[in-house]
């Protein structure tokens, strides 16, 4: 993947993962996957494909409290997990959707081998989604698609997250962004590989160029997991204000939750600046069980940049961060 200069606009985060991404690429060229894995598929090539979708979502999600995932750009797997006092149950990575493997990415085998679900967001850099519709890049995906039909383990794919937001995937055409997300979809299917658990994340905010988020909704018969990326950005700019948890995810959710699939909170974390993220953090488990209670996965973007993501970020943020981690409702 390409490396983008830091973007001027305060609200993207693009830039670091492209670094961490391939670090973590290096680090396990070497893994192999496990036999045996926690969240293995048990859906065949057989039957029908609604069907096949439906119960690989209504698998990974649990059915009383939410995974807790974590984007590893502060450090190792293990350095990270020894700071939290636990293994996150979702990884999230990055890829780039015409140049890297997206499926066979050895992070993901070290994942599955660890016993760890690979939530993969795919972003298509400088891809016209015309391209996509008109067939350009189908051997690619047919290739994607038999390998991940190869798996037969379960795992994420978020294509073009935050089509709503700044990065404009597809520019800003709902209508193009659709046609897109159902032909890549499609050929996955058609192939076979029903073990794709397919997540749709658009941005909390829109951009101001953009359409409504839900206007870039491919359909339910599309999507398995629904998902909203948002962070509290503190008052460091004076254009914002400090939101709770609970405030960041409140506009979407309602129109999420009305499709009734599960949801993924597939980017999260707060600044420092402007009140207590030690208190930010300890909220997010009384939110979730109280008024967010279709939220079953939860992805912390653990990263020093334009804000102080990382959970270490101070020592009581840190604390809070292992408490809540070792919640029970956190650990399904």
């Amino acid at each position: 993947m390409s490396i983008d200069p830091e973007s001027t606009r305060p609200r993207s985060r693009r830039a670091v993962r492209a670094v961490a991404a391939g670090l973590f690429l290096a680090a396990a060229t070497a893994a192999t996957v496990s036999q045996t894995d926690a969240f293995a598929s048990n859906t065949g090539p057989g039957g029908g494909a609604l069907q096949a979708r439906a119960s690989t979502a209504a698998r990974l999600a649990p059915a009383q409290g939410a995974l807790l995932g974590h984007y590893y750009g502060n450090g190792s797997i293990a350095q990270t997990d020894k700071r939290i006092g636990r293994k996150p149950a979702v990884h999230l990575t990055y890829y780039d959707f015409a140049q890297d493997d997206w499926v066979r990415s050895p992070v993901s085998a070290a994942d599955f081998a660890d016993g760890r679900i690979p939530l993969v967001n795919v972003e298509p850099n400088d891809v016209d989604f015309a391209d996509i519709i008109d067939g350009a890049y189908d051997a690619m995906l047919r290739r994607r698609a038999d390998d991940a039909k190869a798996l037969g383990r379960q795992f994420f794919v978020d294509f073009a997250a935050e089509m709503n937001g700044d990065e404009g995937w597809g520019g800003h055409d709902p209508a193009k962004y659709v046609a897109a997300w159902r032909h890549i979809h499609d050929i996955f299917v058609a192939r076979g590989a029903t073990n794709v658990v397919w997540a749709w994340c658009p941005n909390n905010e829109d951009a101001e160029d953009s359409p409504p988020a839900m206007d870039y909704y491919p359909g339910d018969a599309y999507v398995d997991w629904t998902g909203i990326d948002g962070y509290n950005w503190g008052t460091s700019d004076p254009d914002f204000e400090w939101q709770s948890f609970r405030s960041v995810f409140a506009g979407l959710y309602a129109q999420l939750a009305a499709k009734g699939k599960p949801i993924i909170i597939a980017e999260t974390a707060s600044d420092e600046a402007g009140g207590s993220k030690a208190s930010w953090i300890a909220g997010i488990v009384p939110t979730l069980r109280n008024t967010y209670p279709l939220i079953k996965a939860v992805v912390w973007f653990d990263v020093d940049k334009e804000r102080h993501w990382q959970i270490n970020s101070s020592s009581s943020a840190l604390s809070a961060y292992r408490k809540m981690a070792k919640d029970p409702y956190m650990n399904p």
